[in-house]
């Protein structure tokens, strides 16, 4: 009897290792899913895949740990439009239209009047620095809750020009393809942003997987207060950082600690931050930059943007470099994200 158990354990043993050889086998016959299913078949794409498969495979040379795995992005123009209007600008404009009539001090300062009058030709050469003075300007002795609250408000019902939909919904479907793909490979993904940080914080977990702790952006102190026996935080005008150009660089210094191994950006206000994650670092290092080259679905600009955005010498950069240039055009099967049903 015990020979035949032995016999029966024998037999099942090699149907189970069969089994699972066969098993093994159609796995690696098996072609794996496409991590960026919106991204054409092209260089742009085979870089951003062997670049992740560089640093994510352990046992090689360039391995590198996952506390090192550190991405940053920008977001207007790179994980979402900034034309024709940065996000932010039409948040604010539409916020003065709503307060002026009852707010005359507000109604009259310089930079509040020039909006009202549709005038953007200062802020367009002020860049960043001149829409975040104006952001302090309109917002500012707003408790962080009530900003909260507004920016979620005009959430709702703000309307893109591009299809009508609100903003949060206008987003790169690529970029998002990127992002999921990076932290599957063991990537922390941050927005590094001119835009302002508590404006992002309101949204960009939902949309982009990217909790509030983890963007840097432009800001203004806050003071702690007590308002009716509850302690808030105020926005204020004070101390102004601007999150922009060599700025950026900065922030990731001060808010992330961590030299970068991945960034995406699409403009000349990326060109700092691409070069200090791309040049001396002593990780694979990889830079990437967003061409806006598709006028029929979303915009065409490079060197004259509407508002922000404007992409010279970061381009001319970007092949001594090693950077990648994404075409819009050429590399995205697809741009925004398509209708939920």
């Amino acid at each position: 009897m015990d020979l035949i158990r032995t016999f029966a354990i024998l037999a099942l043993g090699c149907i189970i290792s069969a089994g699972l050889v066969a098993s093994a086998r159609t796995s690696e016959a098996v072609d794996e899913p496409d991590p960026l299913p919106s991204w054409h078949e092209g260089l742009a794409k085979k870089s951003i895949r062997a670049f992740v498969k560089r640093v994510a495979t352990d046992g090689t040379e360039d391995f590198v740990p996952v506390p090192e795995r550190i991405a940053v992005f920008d977001n207007d123009g790179t994980l979402w439009p900034e034309a024709p209007l940065v996000g932010q600008l039409a948040f604010i404009i539409d916020e003065v239209k709503r307060r002026v009539p009852s707010e005359p001090k507000l109604a009259a300062d310089p930079a509040v009047q020039a909006i009202l009058k549709g005038d953007v030709s200062k802020l367009k050469t002020e860049g960043k620095t001149g829409l975040m003075r104006l952001a302090a300007v309109t917002h500012a002795g707003m408790t962080t809750d009530e900003y909260r609250a507004t920016v979620s408000a005009w959430l709702k019902k703000s309307k893109h020009p591009i299809n009508g939909k609100p903003y949060d919904q206008v987003v790169y479907q690529p970029m998002l393809d990127l992002l999921k793909y990076l932290r599957a490979n063991g990537f922390k993904t941050f927005i590094v942003s001119g835009g302002g940080a508590d404006f992002m914080r309101v949204w960009v977990e939902r949309v982009y997987g990217i909790p509030p702790e983890q963007v840097v952006g432009t800001t203004a102190q806050t003071k702690f207060e007590n308002r009716n026996g509850k302690p808030v935080m105020v926005k204020t005008t004070e101390n102004l950082f601007v999150d922009d150009k060599t700025g950026k660089p900065v922030g990731i210094h001060q808010f992330i600690g961590r030299r970068p191994i991945a960034c995406f950006g699409n403009s000349d206000g990326d060109e700092a931050m691409l070069e200090y994650t791309t040049i001396g670092n002593p990780h694979p290092s990889f830079g990437l930059l967003v061409h806006h080259t598709d006028g029929d679905r979303e915009y065409k600009y490079d060197a004259k943007p509407k508002t922000s955005g404007k992409l010279v010498t970061a381009l001319q950069q970007a092949s001594r470099r090693g950077w990648t240039v994404v075409s819009m055009k050429d590399d995205w099967i697809t741009i925004f994200p398509a209708e939920k049903k």
